[in-house]
C-alpha cells in the first residue's frame, strides 16, 4: 500500500528480501507526507500494550496473593541499576494515553493508597556533584530548573526557537551529553544539522566547562586502570577502551563516562531504599514498599498513614546521601499507579 499504490520510498531495505523497510525510523520520516504511516505506528503501540500488557499481565496475577509479583535483580545492569523481569514492572508505559491506562490497572489494597516518590533530575544532580561545576551546582542550590537556565543562557543565543522548544531542546541536550551521544546522534534526536548540534554541544560545555573536564578525566582514568566507579565504590571493568576497534572503543568510552552518574544514582536510591525500609520498621508503621522504577520508589500505605508516611519518604529520600547539591524528592498519593503521575 506504501510503496506500490501511495508510490512512497523507503529511505532502507531490511536484511534478508530487501525489501523496501516499513520500520519505526522510516514510517515516521514517511508520516510527513501521508496520514497512513502515522497510523500504522499508532497501531503497532496500540498492539504492543495490548500483547504485552492487556492479554498477560492478568496471567501473571497470584492466586492466593492478589498480586503480580516480580524478580528483581541486582546484578544485571552493568552501571548497577536494579532491573525486573517476569514481568518487567519497570518498563509499564506512561507517556501515551494508552499506556496510562495500563497502569490504572495497578490499585491499592482496600483501606489503602499508593505512594510514589521519585528524584527531581537525579543524574543531572550527580553530575553537578561529581564534576564539581560550580555553576550547575548554583543552579541546583537556588532551586532553579536546569533545562530553563541551560535553555536561557546556551541555547536562546544559538536559536530562534520560541522558548518552550528551547526548553525541549536544552532537556535533550542535558541528558545527551550524559549518556555520550554524538552531535550525528543529537542531531537525530532533535531534528537539527549536525553542524548546528555540535554547536549546541560546544555552547553547552563552554557554559559547563567543570562537566567537559570531568568527562575528559574520567574518560582518561578509565584507560589507565580499565575501570570506573561510582560514588559508593561499585566498580565496573572496561577491557573494550583497550580494544583495536574504533566503535567498540568509542561505546567503552560512552559507558566510562555514563557509568558514574548512572550508577551512583542507583547507589543513592538503594540506599534510600534500605534507610526507608529501617524507618518503617522502627515506627512500627504498616506502609510496604513494593516497587522501584530506577529513580522512583512506590509503596502501598494504609490511608490513616498517608500523610506521615509522604513526608518520611520524602525526607528519607533527601537525605540519603550528602551531595555538593540538594537531593529533592516529589511525593504523591492515589488510589491507582496512573494518579500518582
Amino acid at each position: 500500500m506504501l510503496f506500490a499504490r501511495l508510490g512512497m520510498r523507503s529511505a532502507k531495505k531490511t536484511a534478508k528480501t530487501r525489501a523496501a523497510s516499513t520500520a519505526e525510523e522510516v514510517l515516521e520520516e514517511l508520516a510527513a507526507e501521508h496520514e497512513l504511516p502515522r497510523k500504522i505506528l499508532d497501531y503497532r503501540a496500540v498492539q504492543k500494550l495490548k500483547s504485552t500488557y492487556v492479554d498477560a499481565l492478568p496471567g501473571l496475577v497470584n492466586p492466593e496473593t492478589g498480586r503480580i509479583h516480580a524478580s528483581f535483580n541486582q546484578t544485571v545492569a552493568a552501571t548497577g541499576r536494579l532491573s525486573t523481569a517476569d514481568p518487567n514492572l519497570q518498563n509499564i508505559p506512561i507517556r501515551t494515553p494508552e499506556g496510562r491506562r495500563i497502569r490504572e490497572a495497578f490499585v491499592a489494597e482496600r483501606g489503602c493508597l499508593l505512594l510514589s516518590a521519585d528524584y527531581s533530575q537525579i543524574e543531572l544532580r550527580v553530575l553537578a556533584h561529581l564534576s564539581k561545576d560550580q555553576t550547575l551546582i548554583d543552579t541546583f542550590r537556588r532551586g532553579e530548573d536546569v533545562h530553563d537556565r541551560t535553555a536561557r543562557e546556551v541555547f536562546g543565543p544559538l536559536s530562534a526557537l520560541p522558548a518552550d522548544e528551547q526548553r525541549r531542546v536544552s532537556k535533550m541536550v542535558n541528558y545527551a551529553l550524559l549518556y555520550g551521544k554524538s552531535a550525528f546522534t543529537l542531531a537525530r534526536d532533535i531534528g537539527v544539522s549536525k553542524t548546528q548540534a555540535a554547536e549546541f554541544i560546544e555552547a553547552y560545555f563552554a557554559r559547563y566547562p567543570s562537566v567537559r573536564r570531568f568527562i575528559d578525566d574520567t574518560i582518561a582514568r578509565a584507560r589507565e586502570t580499565g575501570t570506573v566507579r561510582t560514588l559508593l565504590g561499585r566498580l565496573r571493568r572496561l577491557p573494550d577502551l583497550r580494544s583495536p576497534n574504533f566503535q567498540i572503543r568509542a561505546e567503552a568510552e560512552r559507558q566510562a563516562m555514563n557509568t558514574p552518574v548512572q550508577g551512583s544514582a542507583a547507589d543513592l536510591i538503594k540506599k534510600a531504599m534500605i534507610d526507608l525500609h529501617r524507618e518503617i520498621r522502627s515506627r512500627g508503621l504498616r506502609a510496604r514498599l513494593i516497587l522501584q522504577i530506577h529513580d522512583e520508589l512506590l509503596l502501598e500505605v494504609p490511608e490513616e498513614e498517608a500523610e506521615p508516611a509522604r513526608e518520611l519518604v520524602r525526607r528519607v529520600m533527601e537525605g540519603a546521601l550528602a551531595l555538593d547539591v540538594p537531593l529533592v524528592a516529589d511525593a504523591r498519593l492515589g488510589a491507582t499507579w496512573a494518579e500518582v503521575h
